[in-house]
This record gives C-alpha cells, structure tokens and sequence, in this order.
C-alpha cells in the first residue's frame, strides 16, 4: 500500500471510534509507522485538578499505537493491543495533546510500539507528558479490527 491508501485506511478506521468522537481526538500526521492523535482538553475529559484524566491520555496513546502498527499491517489484517504500559510524567495541560505513536519493532504476529504523548503551550512549546510501550498483535482476516 502507498501512503494514500495507508492513510486512508486509517481515516476510515478512526471515523468508526466512538472513544475518540467522545473524547474530540482528531488525527495528524500519518505516515508508515508512525501516527498523531490530536486531543484538545476540555471539562468534560478533566480529573479533579483540572488535568486531562489519565484514561483520556491512556486512550490516544494507545490508538496512536495501534494506528502505527496498523500503518505496516497488510490490508487483509488487524492489530489490537495485547498489552501497553504507560508512564506519566507531567500534568496533561495546554492547548493540546499530541500522541505521536511509533513503531520500535514490526513484526508478522506482533509490533512493538512507543508513543509520547507531547502537551502544548499557546505559544507552541511542548513537553512530554507520558510515555506508553505497546505491544500490537497482527490480526488476520479482519482489516477493520483497530485497538
């Protein structure tokens, strides 16, 4: 597949996430192995001190994850997380969050994946704020089957 039609699977894969409506995640930059998933924080996502909760962050680090092992998966197959641990290492706050999911090792019956998860300023500096190392299981058969 080129990178349209990697890209293109994956728009399509994303508009059928209900998670990632109800959060308001949008994609970014799509490329083979690597996928952004845009988040802008709001009240509705927040924890208790005002923050983006932790499971809204686990979200789109996981499907950026998922998205770039998907992005070097054949279009007869899947991938769903068998596995994923995540650090957090700042306050999920600014503008927005961008989860920038990479693959480390592709492999035929399982990916490893890292996504940072970046927060940004208004005026466009960024910081980490988690970090999540994944493991991708190849899903034959299945094309629509993402996270």
């Amino acid at each position: 597949m080129d990178e349209a039609e990697i890209a293109a699977r994956i728009r399509a894969s994303f508009a059928r996430q209900g998670l990632m409506a109800t959060l308001g995640a949008e994609l970014g930059a799509i490329r083979p192995g690597h996928v952004e998933i845009i988040l802008r924080p709001h009240p509705a996502i927040s924890q208790q001190h005002g923050f983006v909760h932790g499971g809204a962050v686990s979200a789109i680090a996981d499907s950026a994850a998922g998205y770039a092992a998907l992005s070097l998966m054949p279009p007869t197959a899947g991938v769903l997380t068998t596995d994923f641990t995540i650090h957090f290492l700042a306050p999920a706050r600014g503008v927005r969050l961008i989860a920038c999911g990479e693959v480390i090792k592709p492999g035929r019956t399982l990916s490893v994946v890292q996504t940072d998860v970046f927060a940004e300023d208004e005026e466009g500096g960024r910081r980490r704020v988690a970090l999540l190392t994944a493991s991708m299981l190849t899903v034959e058969g299945r094309p629509g089957v993402t996270d």
